[in-house]
């Protein structure tokens, strides 16, 4: 395995940085920091490239088209373990955001008296045809989220329902054509299915875990190692921008940005609502002092045990070796001592989620054994990834 974590910094070793993003509330940070110049504080110029799917973010990511991009975590975890795909050893510099995610339902399971996860449940049981969701990568946060909250509400995600992969722009749309009963995916596809009355948000993914972990600024180890400075560089000025974006006074602002720069012409309305939380419960954090941003090891663990859970790591891994890994810690707190963002007293962090289960990442082994639904069947397994299709 390549290892930055020691890399040493200095004058960036490229001025102009292509950074990949996919049309989403959550890529604001990208989008802010080019258009108002956070990059140029230190001495890079930041190039976003709008994408059409998480499997372009990875093809490119892995050609070299892309330095760099605003990516699913579990995407960049994914493709460092080699699953559903060609393993390349990977880094996260940083993470994004919180929250912003959910789940939403087409509008007809309403009129069926769906309310929450225990009405599908029990509407699962005498319905007689099989009911599709869509998630987003199948290593990603979304199919994760997904699992994790049918799993909470007693249906097996793999056994009991099937599940498609589709790109978040599409969601709406696919939804309106009766693809699918509903779809985890980020804003602001949530807000706008409510507001075109197709579907309604059962679930914030702040419901299912709150403050999560959600997009990272993703790369290659190789380019990490051999561009450290530039990669602290990029840190710093979305950590500039992460603030900017965070300030409520600033959300009219962004909100135009996210519409002229970043693909997503949508009415002022529907991106407030995503910037704000009104289908997302919890709203979108970019910053949050800092607290957001550190790529904790605890956070990237918790993928590895639901890769464990679900049967895409047949074997056990070395949780936190692989965390420590892929999770460049000495790169990220150079950059923040750059912007001057403090650090959190340890690199891991508790909570419980959904299911009332506690996760502080000390016995991670354990924990991924421990769900009362859980684990695939070979069969289950397979026909699932042949449904998401890995794309």
């Amino acid at each position: 395995m390549i290892a930055a974590n020691s890399m040493p910094v200095g004058t960036p070793e490229k001025t102009v940085v292509k950074v990949g993003y996919l049309p989403l509330t959550d890529c604001a940070a990208v989008i802010v920091a080019a258009a108002l110049g956070f990059d140029k504080r230190y001495g890079i110029t930041i190039q976003p490239s709008r994408e059409a799917s998480w499997a372009a973010v990875r093809d490119k990511l892995l050609m070299g088209e892309l330095d760099a991009s605003h990516a699913l975590y579990g995407l960049i975890y994914g493709v460092h373990l080699g699953l559903g795909g060609l393993q390349k050893d990977m880094a996260v510099l940083m993470t994004l955001n919180q929250n912003g995610q959910g789940i939403t339902l087409a509008a007809q399971l309403a009129a069926e008296g769906v309310r929450g996860g225990a009405e599908l449940a029990r509407l699962l049981q005498r319905a007689p045809r099989q009911f599709t969701f869509a998630q987003t990568f199948p290593t990603g946060t979304h199919a994760m989220w997904l699992y994790y909250w049918l799993a909470a509400h007693g249906i097996h995600p793999l056994a009991q329902v099937k599940t498609i992969v589709v790109p978040p722009p599409l969601m709406v749309a696919a939804l309106r054509a009766g693809q699918m009963d509903g779809y985890c995916a980020g804003e602001p596809w949530h807000s706008l299915a409510a507001a075109e009355g197709v579907g309604f948000t059962v679930a914030s993914s702040g419901d299912i875990w709150p403050d999560h972990p959600e997009k990272v600024l993703g790369t290659t180890a190789e380019w990490a190692v051999a561009n450290p400075a530039t990669a602290c560089a990029l840190i710093a000025a979305l950590l500039d921008a992460s603030r900017f974006v965070d300030d409520v006074r600033n959300r009219e602002v962004v909100a135009g940005l996210l519409a002229e720069n970043a693909g997503l012409p949508l009415p002022a309305g529907v991106l407030n609502a995503g910037l704000s939380g009104t289908c997302v419960a919890g709203g979108l954090k970019c910053f949050d002092d800092g607290r957001v941003n550190y790529p904790y090891l605890s956070d990237g663990m918790w993928f590895l045990t639901q890769y464990r859970r679900w049967g895409l790591l047949r074997e056990e891994p070395d949780y936190l070796t692989v965390a420590r890994q892929i999770n460049q810690l000495a790169l990220y707190q150079q950059a923040a001592q750059m912007a001057g963002v403090a650090l959190p007293a340890s690199s891991m962090r508790s909570s419980r989620l959904i299911d009332g289960v506690l996760w502080d990442g000390r016995d991670p082994a354990g924990y991924a054994v421990g769900f009362p639904v859980q684990g695939a069947t070979q069969e289950e397994w397979d026909a699932s990834q042949r449904q998401a299709a890995w794309q």
